[in-house]
């Protein structure tokens, strides 16, 4: 199962490598993460997903994070009320005789076609992971050309 963890950490070089580092060396894989500075530029704003299969992984890598010297706070999402997102830009074919299917497609999704030239459409999306694997689902029957995503962000209610 996916867990999402947000962990606040000063913002110096090499707390990102020592954070990755610790998944690592105990063999866990980050299924995403993404990193920015906070609204204090001395703090940084994690979130990792990672794949854990029972509770006790999950609090030892907690505890791990906790270790850290950098490390301010950690935060697991399992059992809080919260609201994620992700973002995601794509490439998609695009023709004049799909444009209806495809805004049809994006209006009930969660994505908006930011930019639309000769045979490609770039489209933004944010959504939970329900609303992405949608629009991703209907969007591969127009052909995807190129994918990138941020990763799942995450705040508390």
């Amino acid at each position: 199962m996916k867990h999402t963890i947000s962990v606040l950490v000063e913002n110096k070089f090499g707390v990102l490598a020592r954070v990755a580092g610790l998944f690592s060396a105990r063999g866990y894989n980050i299924a995403s993460l993404a990193v920015s500075e906070t609204l204090d530029p001395t703090i940084s704003y994690m979130t990792i997903v990672v794949e854990a299969q029972d509770e006790k992984i999950l609090e030892q890598i907690s505890k791990q994070l906790n270790k850290l010297i950098d490390v301010i706070t950690v935060t697991d999402f399992t059992k809080k009320a919260h609201l994620d997102r992700e973002l995601l830009l794509l490439k998609v074919g695009y023709s004049q005789k799909e444009k209806q299917k495809l805004e049809s497609l994006l209006s009930k999704c969660v994505g908006k076609i930011v930019q639309a030239k000769d045979d490609t459409a770039i489209i933004e999306a944010v959504g939970d992971q329900a609303q992405i694997r949608q629009l991703l689902e209907g969007l591969n029957e127009l052909g995807i050309k190129e994918l990138v995503r941020t990763g799942r962000l995450a705040i508390t209610y």
